[in-house]
C-alpha cells in the first residue's frame, strides 16, 4: 500500500468518529507495511481530553507490538497533528508521520508551530502533509457545518 491507501484507510476511521458524534480524525499506525494500531478521536466519548485519533492509534500499535516504543514506523492521519500528539509521536520514536488537511487553529507541524523543525528537542521524525487533503478538510467541513446547523436549529427551537 502508499499513502494514499493508508490514508483512505485513516479516512474511513474519521467517519466513524463522526458517526459517534466526533471530530472527524482518524489514524493508523503502519509498520513494516502493515496496519498495526488503529484509532479516532474519542475525546467526548471516553471523556478524556488526550483521546484523539493520534493518541488511541498509538495505543493500539504499542500494544499489539509489546513496546512503548515504535521506531521505523509511520503514522497516518487526516488532519495535522497537534501539540500534545506530536509530543507522542515523539516519544513513540515514530519515524514519518503523513497527514491530510492542515489545522490552522491547532496544527504544530507548521500551520502554528513547527515542532519536527525544532532542533532542541531529542527525537525527529519526517512529515508530509496534504496527501488527500481536500477529502479529509471536506469531511472536516461538513461535520462543523452540520453542528452549526444543529445548533442553530436549537436556538431557534427552544425547547
Amino acid at each position: 500500500m502508499n499513502d494514499e491507501e493508508f490514508m483512505a484507510e485513516a479516512l474511513a476511521l474519521a467517519r466513524m468518529a463522526a458517526s459517534h458524534d466526533e471530530v472527524p480524525v482518524g489514524a493508523v499506525v503502519v509498520l513494516e507495511g502493515e496496519i498495526v494500531g488503529r484509532g479516532f478521536n474519542q475525546p467526548i466519548a471516553r471523556r478524556d481530553p488526550t483521546a484523539h485519533a493520534e493518541i488511541m492509534a498509538l495505543r493500539a500499535a504499542c500494544e499489539r507490538v509489546g513496546n512503548y516504543r515504535l521506531p521505523g514506523a509511520v503514522l497516518y492521519v487526516t488532519l495535522e497533528p497537534c501539540v500534545m500528539c506530536v509530543g507522542a509521536i515523539f516519544h513513540a520514536r515514530i519515524a514519518r508521520v503523513v497527514f491530510g488537511a492542515r489545522d490552522p487553529k491547532t496544527g504544530a507541524a507548521g500551520s502554528v508551530l513547527d515542532l519536527f523543525a525544532e532542533q532542541r528537542l531529542n527525537h525527529h521524525a519526517t512529515f508530509v502533509g496534504g496527501v488527500r487533503a481536500e477529502e479529509c478538510g471536506a469531511l472536516l467541513s461538513s461535520f462543523f457545518a452540520a453542528r452549526r446547523r444543529k445548533s442553530a436549529c436549537s436556538d431557534a427551537h427552544p425547547g
